[in-house]
């Protein structure tokens, strides 16, 4: 009984040592950690809480990390630019942290931490002004004249006193969950950058060496999951958009709805290198239902892309895309850039009026009745033929649907064209067959034999087409058109010249050919048989179609 006394004693005071050690070493663990943290970040590090527990093994816990940018060390505040307030707000924000480690350190190596947690982490990265202002140009601080780094640091009482005494920490990996990073940036009229990131891991926190990591985050905008791996450094802390940056990506269930006018669900893998402030991208995008909101109709876009992206606002640049469309295929090249809400209408400093986009388009495999479908209610498009197109694209931002904002301005070649209307279509191979001066032809000749061609300018603002000059071409006629065409509800209004092979008696055949031929000199013109006015109006459901044979206007 007096041994087992004496032992239970000696345990007591050993448990009492302990948890005495342990508490006294609480500040000196704290301040290696501050230590750390101000030598990485080069900047002011504060800690709300820290405390040391023996509870399955040597474990820390804190609470409440701060840390700033350059400009402040140990309360010393630096003035930010000129005009500008001094820089008060950290730029790290942790809610809570912990680690284990083991119960013996080897005199004269590392104290190894295996994992790091976090939990509620921000951060509200500065733009690259402010950032380079509070530094010296050589990775340090800019601090007051007579002040050195060593006197900013401290008294020698503190986190100099726990040098000395404690060993040097290596962290293996961290991980978090939860976290926010806010990229500012000092470009007149640019926006900053939000994302949320559901979780991270870092491994690899060798000094002056890149960190590997594995991510998954949030979009913004489009809304999707982002999974993503690579390398992070070696980390430029006076200046984090300037840190190299490499690795791959998977970006999925990307609903692109977001964008106001197009919808459709996205994904797309690719890789990546270069800095957060410049990164190139190469990768690929797959959506099957791509379509415009207003109007329905779905299909299939697929891109293959190299870009250059800032990253600390997502600004992109498209240095080209290849993409198919239905059975289209073309190329674009251009830039998607965020544009700030007007000051003075009630919006805060990140409110934005959304995206301008500018592109150029060469399509050079194109299919009509594709991007007849995509700007259609109808299932069934207005004409098909093989298209090639060289335009521009500016969709300014805007609450109005996609096709209402949307300006395109370019020219266009149409051949094999077939129209959907049978009137239509009639109408042409009627044209086509009295132009070639074969008028008992038209009762007799298979439907749908006649094919044309169009080619033309045009421009499309506020969902209508404008065709100032427009060239329809088919076997034995020639026709110059110009006018308008509306998306919504298809409305035609075209006027101008048909010029037919045939003269028009030749046109007409029969007693009434006979009876006009002294009139064929009369719309003889320019080496044709006949040049009449002609005028389509109407819509593309019920066309109306009008010939001038008196040349005073058409009837």
């Amino acid at each position: 009984m007096w041994v087992a006394g004496c032992l239970l004693a000696a345990l007591a005071v050993a448990a009492g040592l302990l948890a005495l050690a342990l508490h006294r070493a609480e500040p000196f663990v704290r301040a290696r950690i501050v230590a750390g943290l101000e030598n990485r970040f080069k900047g002011r590090v504060e800690l709300d809480g820290f405390q040391l527990s023996l509870f399955k093994g040597l474990r820390a816990e804190g609470h409440g990390l701060r840390i700033w940018p350059p400009a402040q060390v140990e309360g010393v505040a630096i003035a930010g630019p000129v005009g500008k307030p001094p820089m008060g707000q950290p730029i790290v924000r942790l809610e809570e942290f912990r680690f284990a480690a083991p119960w013996h350190f080897e005199r004269g190596l590392p104290f190894r931490i295996t994992v790091v947690e976090l939990k509620g982490l921000e951060v509200d990265l500065p733009p690259r002004s402010q950032m380079s202002h509070a530094t010296d140009g050589k990775g340090g601080v800019a601090l007051p004249e007579g002040q050195s780094q060593s006197t900013a640091a401290g008294d020698g009482k503190g986190i100099g006193v726990a040098a000395g005494i404690l060993p040097a920490i290596e962290v293996s990996s961290v991980k978090c969950s939860g976290a926010r990073l806010r990229l500012e940036t000092d470009k007149p009229g640019k926006l900053a950058l939000e994302i949320a990131i559901a979780r991270f891991k870092l491994t690899g926190f060798a000094a002056g060496q890149a960190m590997d990591f594995d991510a998954e985050l949030t979009n913004p905008k489009p809304v999707g999951t982002i999974t993503t791996t690579g390398s992070f450094g070696a980390l430029n802390a006076a200046d984090l958009g300037e840190t190299p940056i490499k690795g791959s990506y998977r970006f999925e269930h990307a609903d692109l709805a977001g964008f106001k006018g197009i919808a459709g669900n996205l994904s797309s893998t690719g890789q990546y290198e270069g800095t957060l402030r410049d990164l190139v991208v190469d990768g690929k995008t797959d959506t099957p239902d791509f379509r415009l909101s207003h109007f329905g109709q779905a299909l299939a876009l697929r891109t293959q892309f190299h870009a250059k992206v800032d990253g600390t606002n997502g600004d992109t640049w498209l240095e080209p895309v290849e993409a198919t469309l239905g059975h289209s295929h073309f190329w674009v090249q251009g830039q998607i850039v965020r544009v700030p809400a007007e000051a003075g209408h009630g919006a805060g400093p990140a409110a934005s009026k959304g995206h301008d986009i500018a592109l150029t388009v060469n399509v050079d495999r194109g299919r009509i009745e594709d991007f007849l479908l995509l700007a259609s209610h109808s299932t069934t498009p207005l004409l098909t033929g093989a298209v090639t197109v060289k335009t521009t694209l500016h969709i300014p931002p805007g609450t109005a649907p996609v096709h209402e904002r949307m300006r395109l301005q370019g020219a266009f070649k149409l051949n094999g064209a077939h129209f959907a209307s049978a009137k239509i279509q009639g109408r042409i191979e009627e044209l086509s067959l009295r132009g070639q001066g074969r008028p008992k032809d038209v009762k007799t000749t298979e439907p749908g034999s006649v094919q044309s061609a169009m080619e033309g300018d045009f421009t499309m603002g506020g969902g209508v087409v404008a065709l100032p000059r427009l060239k329809y071409t088919v076997p034995g006629a020639e026709i110059d058109l110009k006018g308008t065409y509306g998306l919504e509800g298809g409305a035609l209004d075209f006027a101008g010249t048909a010029k037919m092979d045939a003269t028009v008696s030749q046109m007409l055949g029969g007693w009434k050919g006979l009876l006009l031929k002294p009139v064929d000199r009369l719309f003889k013109k320019e080496g044709a048989g006949t040049a009449v006015a002609i005028h389509i109006t109407g819509t593309r459901e019920n066309p109306r179609f009008g010939v001038g044979l008196d040349r005073t206007g058409p009837r």
